[in-house]
């Protein structure tokens, strides 16, 4: 038995944040219902596919039922008319308004069902100048600020994000919201409305890079910042092959240990330096010294160094380690690859909820 078991979840969103959050609480128990349109959601037809079913669709959306409605027609809003009475929580990622609109609202919501927790999933919330402006994440990180320390620490143009960032920072906001929600419910015996934007939950994340400019002065630039590139030792390296290895440990400790075995002790002291020119020096001699060797090589070189270092990985090489098959990170599931959560209770033994074809209960 799951955390969440007994809790009841109405989830109308789609593609990645909403669906994320759900997808936890399905993982917990919680019995979720995913309401589609009749042409499903979009993720579903997003390749590549296993056992019929996209990759990423599956790992969002196991554990979760599928019911088909048309909620513009009137057997579409009596259906979910009684599925809102019976709820615990009800989850939706439309535009700001467009519930409202279809008649299911927050205060339409909470006519039907006092208790239910109401959590709303927007690009930029509910009200603000920005609340119409249509975004997926990269627009969201483009205006919090995000994109644009996403370079190569050089003067380059920004790049587009490896991590959808902002969807998953919704995604994890709402979640905790909801939670939060449903335990106040314990003691009010009343439901609440969260208003979570993207936007809202990703600009906390930049207050260990972007103080300055939070108060009120410049903005941080990758080149002059600890965290963005201008530390040697917090800092990629491409090696003899092309492929690439990380320093990820700015205390000096590794840095003698890593320039000590490098013949160069006299070195260290710049990693102490600010952050910036003062570090051009060593980062010009780790990047030459790193480019005589292969990325492997210099793995099993400081491999018994007491150096924070990373060989850069591509997914195939990620999901292969031994550390995700010890900890039980990819799971098999009806001849699927599905991510574990990584929330796991100690005595509870998680499998993975099977996947749902489109309008199968």
């Amino acid at each position: 038995m799951g955390k969440l078991t007994g809790i009841r979840v109405i989830d109308l969103t789609q593609f990645l944040p909403g669906p994320m959050l759900t997808m936890m609480m399905a993982d917990q128990g919680a019995e979720v219902i995913k309401v589609e349109p009749p042409a499903g959601d979009p993720a579903r037809s997003q390749g590549p596919f296993e056992q019929g079913h996209s990759v990423w669709f599956a790992n969002l959306n196991r554990g979760k039922s599928s019911l088909v409605l048309d909620l513009k027609g009137p057997e579409g809003k009596a259906a979910l008319c009684d599925l809102i009475r019976g709820a615990d929580v009800f989850v939706e990622g439309f535009r700001p308004g467009v519930m409202a609109r279809l008649g299911f609202g927050w205060e339409e919501a909470r006519a039907l069902n006092p208790r239910l927790v109401y959590c709303s999933l927007s690009a930029f919330g509910q009200t603000g100048a920005l609340a119409q402006h249509p975004a997926h994440d990269l627009a969201v990180q483009a205006m919090a600020g995000f994109i644009s320390i996403n370079d190569a620490g050089d003067g380059s143009a920004p790049v587009v994000p490896g991590v959808a960032a902002a969807d998953v920072a919704a995604g994890l906001t709402g979640l905790s919201a909801v939670l939060m929600a449903l335990i106040g419910r314990e003691r009010t015996g009343q439901g609440d409305y969260l208003d979570i934007a993207m936007f809202d939950s990703l600009l906390p994340w930049s207050a260990h890079i972007a103080g300055g400019a939070l108060a009120g002065g410049a903005p941080p630039r990758s080149a002059t910042q600890r965290s963005l590139g201008g530390a040697a030792f917090y800092n990629v390296y491409e090696c003899a092959d092309g492929r690439h290895i990380v320093l990820g440990g700015r205390e000096i400790k590794f840095a003698r240990a890593l320039l000590t075995a490098l013949g160069r002790p006299d070195l260290v002291a710049l990693a102490e330096a600010e952050a910036g020119p003062a570090q051009a020096p060593l980062i010009d001699f780790l990047r030459a010294s790193l480019r005589t060797r292969s990325r492997d090589d210099w793995d099993r070189f400081m491999h018994d160094l007491d150096v924070a270092y990373a060989p850069v990985l591509d997914f195939a090489e990620a999901f292969a380690q031994p550390h995700v098959a010890q900890r039980g990170l990819v799971v098999m599931a009806d001849g699927r690859h599905q991510l574990a959560p990584a929330i796991r209770f100690a005595g509870d033994a998680w499998v993975p909820g099977p996947v749902p074809d489109l309008g199968q209960g």
